[in-house]
């Protein structure tokens, strides 16, 4: 059987359709904003921040502030959330992407960063879930946010246990 070119494989994933990512979830409570790079495809599909069953962030979070919202149906978890002041968001509004991998995602678009000063004037501190983010870094720091760069709650980051991750998480409060 021949192989595609590389010029079909590329015409693939050119036609691979744009998705759009979620809104922010922020108040003028906001203090601490949680960013993400995009919603993988069981997110996607349920219309939720990290609905992923083998995804950490829930778990992660619960740890970090003493109170099991992982427990709690999807919207009261992010009521709870604004109680503690933080909001939850993704670097890129669109992109293509095929499965749920990162490292997948192309014709990426930032989202517009540029409302969080006047929707969240409490807002100092922006967390990155994980490398992808994490090249957001700088633009905040530039910006005069304190940053932490988060190990991804991923599924599909093994590379250290929960604990090991909740370590380097809790200083999303610190």
């Amino acid at each position: 059987m021949p192989r595609p070119s590389s010029a079909t494989h590329a015409a693939n994933k050119a036609s691979t359709p744009l998705k759009t990512g979620f809104p922010a979830v922020i108040s003028d409570r906001t203090r601490i904003l949680v960013l993400g790079s995009f919603p993988g495809e069981a997110s996607l599909k349920a219309a939720q921040y990290y609905a992923h069953p083998r995804n950490q962030f829930w778990r992660l979070l619960s740890a970090v502030l003493e109170e099991d919202i992982a427990a709690l149906p999807y919207e009261q978890r992010l009521l709870r959330l604004d109680v503690h002041g933080i909001g939850l968001w993704d670097v890129i509004d669109v992109c293509a992407r095929e499965g749920s991998l990162d490292t997948a995602i192309r014709q990426a678009q930032p989202n517009d960063f540029s409302i969080l000063k006047a929707q969240c004037p409490r807002l100092f501190r922006v967390c990155f879930n994980g490398k992808t983010s994490g090249k957001f870094e700088p633009q905040f720091q530039a910006a005069g946010f304190d940053t932490l760069v988060l190990p991804s709650s991923s599924p599909a980051n093994m590379q250290l246990s929960f604990e090991q991750k909740l370590e380097i998480w809790r200083g999303i409060i610190r």
